[in-house]
């Protein structure tokens, strides 16, 4: 969620064309020096995620494969002349005559048995590496020479779930001399090893979430990548699922809107959305100075409302000491007692200040507590929102906090707080192997906040203007997406597996489209020659004006797309909604949240279709 554009959401916009470029390669751009052994101890694995001709960006991921922890790493590698290693991050990057040696910092220099950490680089030239060591032994693990290791399965498929059983199925891994079985993983453990593509895991528990992968062996004994995760919930077990009228049904207010958009709070209203609603999240105040800070004083609180904009019908007067929308929210709780307000914090374009804020947490804490909770407006605010693009990980900037930042912030702010105010945050729903979920102990710092609304939406756009077009939000991987672990289900599953419980996890919606003009291919997967023409925006429309403009014309992966004339757009649908909610229900979910009001109908076609289908 930014200031100035309806999005929010997995990797941040407009950054420079290299590393747009580097997030959306297909999955055959990656190249994978090396996968672990079967006997290994700990492998290293080369992963060059990006590539803009006079350079590329790469990153090293580091796994124990052993049952004892791996306290200290050093790889080593050769780059052909004239490749060299340029910025780095995550490690001490030193290098001579083509060899480099990279070691690693305080802080990720212990890796437990089956955990991984990475570093990356951005580098200049062409080539690739080798003679890859980690800490004096081969970087694969003793794989055989000139025997590649297989490929990742695919995520498993789920069926016949029951109190204490489910099927899996997934796609066959490939290998140069054969596939020999299959590691069930459960949960990141190994439960079985099948000769099949398909497995039934009978020992379980009843109401209980699980996450499966699958990794290949082959012939010679080595193992693949493990395959993208899958998270399934048994039945029973007294009422997993959460009541209906529990979970949490939000939607994000922009203080901007109010200006070129003409939406405001009012708006809530008259589309019969405030009825339906649990929690606003008012956006966005502002991080800088290592404080809260406000984002927009005129629209937040001082622009003067009309008897025909406000929410009660009554004109807002000149000397009242609390005007604009902060005072029309209060109105509107008055009106609707059950809705919650919440002031979200950072977004895309405001995140560079939280790098500096958590140098002292406490202090960052206390700031925004006394701004939510300053007396002009304490009554209308419930809690807190913190939108950080993204801690330790790369968005509109990079920051390089470290991996506790985030835990250390969020506990903070618990501090501040207290138990009778809500405490959230928006994270990334980057899903992929050593993704922005793995840069950040998301589990540690769940243990303070009420929920995470995981930004579930702007997984592909036309930023990669030439395509391959794709769905923005697919609630689960298919056959073609651009990009593994950039889906959904995958971060769903990756959260779920690394500890936040399923009931502090929101399943973002994006009541907006994003699209390619140049296509002529209906189906996902075409090129193209550019962002189709937005109202606001080049490459993004909002939801209602797609409806009639483009109307959708097929689903893939649990959303709806739409090719007319020469413009492909993909976007959620009532339709498509209905079927994301009763994945929010199936997996245990806390609720749903979307990015934003404005872009639904008058009618608030979008919001009814969650309030259905979470009823």
């Amino acid at each position: 969620m930014r200031p100035g554009t309806p999005r929010r959401g997995l990797l941040g916009r407009h950054r420079i064309a290299a590393v747009l470029t580097a997030l959306l390669l297909p999955l055959g751009a990656l190249v994978a020096l090396a996968g672990p052994a079967q006997a290994a101890e700990a492998t290293a694995t080369y992963t060059k995620s990006s590539d803009w001709g006079t350079g590329f960006g790469a990153q090293w991921t580091i796994k124990n494969t052993g049952t004892a922890p791996l306290n200290g790493w050093t790889v080593e590698w050769d780059f052909p002349s004239g490749t060299t290693v340029g910025s780095h991050w995550d490690a001490t990057i030193t290098g001579s005559g083509g060899h480099y040696t990279a070691k690693n910092l305080s802080w990720n220099s212990s890796i437990a048995p089956g955990a991984s950490v990475s570093f990356g680089f951005n580098g200049s030239g062409s080539g690739n590496p080798s003679g890859c060591e980690l800490n004096g032994t081969s970087c694969d693990g003793g794989s055989v020479p000139g025997d590649n290791p297989p490929s990742a399965p695919g995520a498993p498929k789920t069926s016949n779930i029951s109190d204490t059983s489910v099927q899996l199925s997934w796609t066959a891994a490939t290998d140069d001399k054969g596939v020999k079985n299959y590691d069930v993983l459960r949960d990141g453990s190994k439960v079985a090893t099948v000769t099949s593509t398909s497995y039934t895991d009978n020992d379980l528990a009843a109401g209980t979430d699980y996450s499966y992968s699958v990794q290949a062996r082959d012939t010679a004994g080595q193992t693949g990548p493990a395959g993208p995760a899958t998270a399934v919930r048994t039945t029973g077990g007294g009422g997993g699922e959460p009541p209906p009228g529990d979970l949490v049904k939000l939607g994000y207010f922009t203080n901007w809107g109010v200006y070129g958009r003409n939406y405001h709070v009012k708006n809530l209203v008259t589309s019969g959305s405030a009825e339906k609603l649990t929690h606003i999240n008012y956006a966005f105040g502002n991080v800088q100075g290592g404080k809260c800070t406000i984002g927009d004083a005129y629209a937040d609180y001082d622009k003067a409302y009309t008897a025909d904009q406000s929410v009660d019908g009554k004109a807002d007067t000149w000397d009242q000491p609390l005007r604009g929308s902060f005072n029309q929210l209060r109105k509107l709780k008055e009106q609707y007692p059950h809705i919650k307000v919440i002031w979200s914090f950072g977004g895309w374009t405001w995140s560079g200040g939280f790098g500096q804020a958590v140098q002292n947490p406490a202090a960052f804490a206390k700031s925004c507590h006394d701004l939510v909770e300053d007396p002009r407006w304490a009554d209308v605010f419930d809690g807190i929102d913190l939108d950080w693009e993204y801690p330790n990980a790369c968005g509109l900037s990079c920051d390089t906090s470290g991996p506790e930042a985030f835990e250390t912030m969020m506990r903070a702010m618990r501090a501040e707080f207290g138990q009778n105010n809500l405490v959230t945050a928006a994270i990334t729903a980057d899903g992929s192997d050593g993704g922005k979920i793995d840069a950040t102990d998301y589990a540690g710092a769940s243990q303070y906040t009420d929920w995470y609304n995981v930004m579930t939406y702007d997984f592909f756009g036309a930023w990669a203007k030439t395509g391959p077009t794709a769905p923005h939000s697919p609630l689960r991987s298919y056959a073609g997406i651009p990009q593994a672990g950039f889906n959904s289900d995958a971060a769903i599953a990756k959260l779920k597996a690394k500890g936040v419980a399923a009931d502090k996890l929101l399943l973002g919606i994006g009541f907006y489209g994003r699209g390619w003009t140049g296509v002529t291919q209906s189906s996902p997967g075409g090129t193209a020659t550019g962002a189709a023409p937005g109202t606001y925006e080049s490459g993004i429309e909002d939801y209602k004006v797609l409806k009639s403009k483009c109307p959708a014309t097929g689903t893939v992966a649990g959303t709806a797309y739409a090719h007319c004339g020469s413009e492909w757009w993909s976007y959620d649908t009532p339709a498509t909604i209905a079927g994301k909610m009763d994945y929010v229900k199936n997996q245990g979910l806390g609720g749903t949240f979307f990015w934003e009001f404005s872009g639904d109908t008058a009618n608030g076609e979008l919001m009814s279709a969650i309030d259905n289908g979470l009823n």
